[in-house]
This record gives structure tokens, sequence and C-alpha cells, in this order.
């Protein structure tokens, strides 16, 4: 089953949003029903990146890559890196996957790869 992770879509506007905020940045308007869930893409451009070394005691990997990437539509996503050698402009592609695990939860993110 393909996972997806939603931008948020204005209806007053066309405004995209992500994540989700309780009033439009384009309009200024504040009413809950008035967006439209849209499919982010799943590929884009690394932005930037970084190393996290000292993790809690939950994740069960020594360091853990993130990334900030500017998807196709133009909207940018904080997401784990799966890259060995990441450089700044390198074409990835995401995937929706289990980032963290707790006893009974499991958390989604996105997780980028080299494309």
């Amino acid at each position: 089953m393909a996972r997806e992770i939603y931008a948020y879509k204005c209806r007053l506007c066309g405004t995209m949003h992500y994540p989700f905020r309780m009033v439009c940045k384009g309009c200024k308007q504040n009413d809950f029903f008035e967006f439209d869930t849209v499919p982010l893409p799943k590929s884009g451009k690394l932005l930037t990146f970084t190393r996290v070394y000292n993790l809690p005691a939950q994740y069960e990997v020594a360091t853990l890559g993130l990334g900030i990437v500017e998807l196709e539509n133009g909207m940018r996503m904080l997401g784990q890196l799966e890259i060995d050698e990441p450089t700044i402009g390198m074409a990835v592609k995401g995937s929706v996957e289990v980032v963290r695990k707790e006893t009974y939860d499991d958390y989604y993110g996105m997780v980028f790869t080299a494309a």
C-alpha cells in the first residue's frame, strides 16, 4: 500500500501549506474546513542537510541524516536522508516509511534517497 504525505490547499485562494496551518498565509482566513488535502510530490532537490550523532535511546541507529528538500511543486519539507555522501543541490526521491517506532505506534515520514 502506497502511503502519502499531504499538503493543504486553501479553497478560497489556492495557497498550499505544509505542514497544516489554522490560518491561510495567502488570504489570512481562519476556517478549518476550507482546506483540501493534496498529496505532496516525492522528488526534489536537496537544499541543506545535517547529521545527528546524539540520538535518544529509542532510536536504533547510531546517526541520523536529515535534510530540507525543495519538492517539485516548490514546497519545502524536512525528511530523513539515506544518502552516504549528500551534496547540496543533488536530486533526491522520497518514500513514506516508518521513521520511528514506539511500543504500540509507528510514526511515518519522508525518507529521501539519491535520485
